[in-house]
C-alpha cells in the first residue's frame, strides 16, 4: 500500500531579551550555575511576575515577518505540570488567544515553491535546565539559570510531506528569526528546539493516521533522520497489522532510532486556565505599524537583491543569504566589487569548506572581507594563479595576514612579463620539437602538454593564460 506522509512542526525559540520574560534577571547562556535566578523564575510563593515588553515586541516582529494576524488582545494562561526544573509546577505560556495566528512559510522543493501554513505563534517561558551525574553518578542537579528564559513557540500547519520538506521549512524559519535578530537560533545551546508529529495514511485518504511526537532533536540532519526513521517505522507497523500508538518518542541520535518516552498528553491534561497574576495584553495599530516599518531586509528579499544586484545565479544568492552572518560577509567583500560572482565562488567554495572542516562559525575566521576582496583582485589582476591563491587563503586562516603580503611571502607572484614569458616558451618549444610537429599535425593536446611543461620551467609562476596566449602565436 502507498502511504502519504504527513508533519506538522512545533518549534521553540529563545529570545534574545536582555532579561528573563517575567523578571529583571539576566538572559544569557553559560553562566554560573543558579547565579541568574530570583524568587520570581524559581517559583517562590507570593513572587509575583511582571510581562517583559520586549518579548511581546520580538514576538509580534517573528509574527509579521511571517505574515501571521497579530492579535490586538490576547492574555497568558498557566500551562499545569510537575517536573523537577519547573518549580512552579505551571508553566506561563498562551492557550486559546495566542498572539499571532494564520501565517506561512515559503520553501523551494525540486524546483517548486511551496507554502507551510502556521498556526499560531504564542510567548511562553523556559524551564531550568536538569544536569544528570554520568552513569555510576546516582544523582541530578538543577540549574534554574534557564527557568523564566522568554520562548516563542511557531506552530506549523499539517502541511508537511515529507522529512526534506520538514528540513527545509525549519532552516528557512530559523533564516527569518536570525535576520530578525530575536533568536541567536544556537540549536547546539538549545536556543532553538524541535518537536515533530508525523503520522502517515493511505494515498487518497482524507483523514489522518495517529501521530506520534519526537523529542530532542539538536539539528537539521537529526530532524530529517528523525522523520525518516520514524516514517518508515510507521509503515512497517502498519504493514504487519500492527496498531500505532500515539506517543511522545525521543531521538537517539548514537543509535539512530527513535525511543518511546510517554503517552502523549492531550491539551486537558495540562488544565490550561487564565494567568491570574497577569493582565491580558493589549496592543494597538499604531504601535504594531510601528514595527512593522522597522522590519530588516527578509532572506527572500535578499536573495532577489543579490541576483539583481551583484548579478550573481539564483543559486548562489539561496545560499549566500541562507544565515544573516553570511550575507553579511558576502556583501561587505562583493560591494563595489568588479568581479562578485569570483567572491561569491570563494564564499561558497573555500569559507564554508574551511567552516566545516574546523566547525568554527564565520565571526571566528581570521579572513576578514577586504581581504577577500583583495585576493579576488590579486587572481583577476594575474599576480595570482588559482592554486595560488588557494595557498595564499590558507594562510590567512592560519595567520590573519592580509593577501598581498602573504603573495610574496610564499613567492607565489606570477610571472606575467610578455617578454620574459616569450624566451621561456621559445625554450620550452625548442625542447619538445615532437609536440610541437603533434599540434602542427592537428593533435591539439598537445598544446595541453606544452602549457604543462612551460609551467613546470617557470616553477609555477608563469601566467597560464599568457602562456596559452605566446604558445598559439608562436606555433602558429
Amino acid at each position: 500500500m502507498n502511504y502519504e506522509t504527513i508533519i506538522g512542526l512545533e518549534i521553540h525559540a529563545e529570545l534574545s531579551t536582555k532579561t528573563k520574560a517575567f523578571c529583571n534577571c539576566k538572559n544569557e547562556f553559560g553562566g554560573e550555575v543558579n547565579t541568574n535566578c530570583c524568587p520570581v523564575c524559581m517559583g517562590y510563593p507570593g513572587a509575583l511576575p511582571v510581562l517583559n515588553k520586549k518579548v511581546v515586541e520580538y514576538a509580534v516582529k517573528a509574527g509579521l515577518a511571517l505574515g501571521c494576524e497579530i492579535s490586538l488582545y490576547s492574555k497568558t494562561d498557566r500551562k499545569n505540570y510537575f517536573y523537577p526544573d519547573l518549580p512552579k509546577a505551571y508553566q506561563i505560556s498562551q492557550y486559546d488567544t495566542p498572539l499571532c495566528k494564520n501565517g506561512k512559510i515559503k520553501i523551494e522543493v525540486d524546483g517548486k515553491e511551496k507554502y507551510i501554513g502556521i498556526t499560531r505563534i504564542h510567548i511562553e517561558e523556559d524551564a531550568g535546565k536538569l544536569i544528570h551525574g554520568t552513569e555510576s553518578e546516582d544523582y541530578s542537579l538543577v540549574d534554574f539559570n534557564r527557568s523564566g528564559v522568554p520562548l516563542i513557540e511557531i506552530v506549523s500547519e499539517p502541511d508537511i510531506r515529507s522529512p526534506l520538506e520538514a528540513r527545509l521549512y525549519l532552516e528557512k524559519l530559523k533564516g527569518i528569526l536570525e535576520y530578525l535578530e530575536i533568536s541567536d537560533c544556537k540549536m547546539q545551546e538549545g536556543s532553538l528546539r524541535c518537536d515533530a508529529n508525523i503520522s502517515i495514511r493511505p494515498v487518497g485518504q482524507k483523514e489522518f493516521g495517529t501521530k506520534t511526537e519526537i523529542k530532542n532533536m539538536n539539528s537539521m540532519k537529526a530532524l530529517q533522520r528523525a522523520l525518516e526513521y520514524e516514517e518508515e517505522r510507521h509503515k512497517k507497523v502498519l504493514s504487519e497489522g500492527g496498531t500505532i500508538v500515539q506517543e511522545t518518542r525521543r531521538w537517539d541520535e548514537a543509535k539512530g532510532i527513535t525511543v518511546s518516552m510517554r503517552t502523549k498528553e492531550q491539551a486537558h491534561d495540562y488544565r490550561y486556565f487564565p494567568e491570574p497574576d497577569l493582565v491580558p495584553i493589549i496592543l494597538t495599530e499604531e504601535w504594531i505599524e510601528g514595527i512593522k516599518k522597522d522590519l530588516p531586509e527578509l532572506p527572500d528579499e535578499k536573495r532577489k537583491r543579490f541576483v539583481r544586484e551583484y548579478g550573481i545565479p539564483d543559486y548562489d544568492a539561496s545560499v549566500l543569504t541562507l544565515t544573516k552572518e553570511l550575507s553579511d560577509f558576502f556583501e561587505t567583500c562583493a560591494k563595489g566589487h568588479k568581479n562578485p560572482k569570483a567572491i561569491s565562488n570563494w564564499v561558497m567554495g573555500e569559507v564554508l569548506r574551511i567552516m566545516k572542516e574546523k566547525e568554527l562559525e564565520l565571526k571566528d575566521l581570521r579572513i576578514k572581507p577586504e581581504f577577500l576582496r583583495k585576493l579576488v583582485d590579486l587572481v583577476d589582476e594575474g599576480v595570482l594563479s588559482s592554486t595560488g591563491a588557494k595557498q595564499v587563503f590558507e594562510e590567512m586562516f592560519k595567520t590573519g595576514e592580509e593577501p598581498e603580503s602573504l603573495v610574496d611571502k610564499l613567492g607565489l607572484r606570477q610571472i606575467s612579463d610578455e617578454g620574459a614569458i616569450v624566451e621561456l616558451v621559445k625554450k620550452v618549444l625548442s625542447e619538445n620539437q615532437k609536440s610541437v610537429e603533434d599540434y602542427k599535425n592537428g593533435k591539439t593536446n598537445a598544446l595541453g602538454y606544452l602549457v604543462g611543461q612551460c609551467m613546470k620551467a617557470s616553477k609555477g609562476k608563469g601566467n597560464p593564460q599568457i602562456i596559452n596566449k605566446i604558445l598559439k602565436d608562436l606555433l602558429s
